[in-house]
C-alpha cells in the first residue's frame, strides 16, 4: 500500500501538490464540488503538477451540485444521487467529472450516492440504479471506474447496488470513520461483506453517534473508534494492494498537525 492525502483541486493548482510532496506522501485523492473549474487547462494543469511532484493521483472524488445537508434527516433528500430532483443534474457532473479525470490521466471517480434505500422494491431505488447504469457506461468508456464511497449506506445495501447496476468498472472507495459516523457498521466487519470491491481506502477516524439526527464526529485518527491495527492486515490478507488516503475534515494548521501523526500511525503497518 501506499500513504496519501485527499487535497482539493483549488488547493491542488496552487500548493497542494507540493504539500503533499513536502509530507512525503507519494499519492493523493484530488476532490472538486465546483464542475465549472473542471476544464481541459485545469486537467493540463494538474497533470504536470502530479509529474513534476512526483505524486500519483488515485481518483478525482467528485463532488455533486446544489444542497448537500450531513445529518440523518435531511441528508436522505438532499444528498448523492438519490434525490430524484437533482438526480439528471447531477448524473451530468459526474459524467463531467469522468471526462475531466480522463484528461488528467487519472483511472476512477468517486463520489457518496446518496443514503440508498434498502429495499429493492423502492421506486427510488430502480430510479437510482438506472442513473448509475449510464453513471458506470460513461466511466467504462473513458476508461474509468466508478467508485461509491462508503457512509450513508449499509454494506449489504451497497453489495446488492453493485450487483443490480452490474459491470466490471465499479467498486469502492472505504471510508472506515463513514461507516461509523452514520452508525452503519463496524468497518473491518464490512469487509467480510464487501471486502472484494474496495479499490480505495480513507484514513479516517470517528464515532459513532450519539443520538438519531446528527452524524457521529470525526476525530484525529488513533483518537476514534476505527481499529487500523486490524482493518490494514485484513485488507491486506484479502489482497488490497491500493493507496490509503489520510482524510482529515479540518482546516488550518492543526490538521496538518493531524495528518503528520496519522502517517506516523500508519507507516508501521503497511
Amino acid at each position: 500500500m501506499k500513504l496519501g492525502v485527499i487535497i482539493s483541486l483549488e488547493s491542488a493548482m496552487k500548493e497542494g501538490l507540493r504539500k503533499v510532496r513536502d509530507l512525503d506522501l507519494p499519492t493523493c485523492q484530488v476532490s472538486c464540488w465546483n464542475p465549472d473549474i473542471m476544464n481541459g487547462e485545469v486537467a493540463k494543469e494538474l497533470r504536470k503538477g502530479s509529474r513534476d511532484y512526483g505524486v500519483e493521483v488515485t481518483t478525482i472524488w467528485t463532488g455533486l451540485p446544489g444542497k448537500a445537508i450531513w445529518n440523518f434527516i435531511d441528508g436522505p433528500i438532499t444528498i448523492g444521487l438519490v434525490p430524484p430532483e437533482t438526480r439528471e443534474l447531477r448524473v451530468k457532473a459526474l459524467k463531467k467529472g469522468s471526462d475531466f479525470a480522463r484528461m488528467v490521466g487519472v483511472q476512477s471517480i468517486t463520489t457518496h450516492v446518496g443514503f440508498i434505500p434498502e429495499w429493492p422494491g423502492d421506486r427510488i431505488y430502480q430510479g437510482l440504479v438506472e442513473a448509475l447504469k449510464q453513471v458506470a457506461s460513461f466511466c467504462k468508456v473513458n476508461g474509468q471506474g466508478f467508485w461509491f464511497e462508503t457512509g450513508q449506506e449499509t454494506p449489504i445495501t451497497l453489495l446488492r447496488t453493485i450487483e443490480d447496476v452490474g459491470g466490471d468498472n465499479l467498486g469502492i472507495n472505504l471510508d472506515p470513520a463513514n461507516l461509523l459516523m452514520y452508525g452503519k457498521a463496524n468497518p473491518t466487519d464490512a469487509l467480510d461483506i464487501m471486502g472484494g470491491y474496495v479499490r480505495g481506502v480513507h484514513a479516517k477516524d470517528g464515532e459513532y453517534p450519539i443520538n438519531g439526527r446528527e452524524l457521529g464526529r470525526e476525530r484525529p485518527l488513533g483518537e476514534g473508534r476505527v481499529n487500523f491495527q486490524l482493518l490494514i492486515p485484513k485488507l491486506k490478507k484479502m489482497g488490497y494492494k491500493g493507496a490509503l488516503t489520510i482524510e482529515r475534515e479540518i482546516s488550518g494548521p492543526q490538521q496538518i498537525e493531524d495528518i503528520k501523526k496519522a502517517k506516523e500511525l500508519l507507516e508501521p503497518l503497511l
